[in-house]
């Protein structure tokens, strides 16, 4: 696809790094699917992948961590 941001790179499936805080929670996921624009770098998630990430967010702050980096995984 074309980039929304840049208007001049084309997407490619890639991985990404997300950060997400809320509270007192930092969770950092690695290894995100996400379309990577090769001309600015802007990264699109899906929403199945921020689905997951979501619930993974809300998973954490449930459990009290503060701060939490893992790898994604698809459910």
């Amino acid at each position: 696809m074309k980039c929304p941001i840049c208007k001049k790179g084309q997407t490619t499936a890639g991985t990404t790094t997300v950060t997400l805080e809320r509270d007192a929670l930092t969770l950092v996921v690695k290894a995100v699917p996400a379309q990577v624009c090769d001309n600015c770098g802007e990264e699109y998630v899906d929403e199945k992948a921020a689905a997951q990430l979501l619930s993974d967010a809300e998973s954490s702050a449930r459990a009290g961590n503060e701060i939490n980096v893992r790898h994604f995984h698809a459910a």
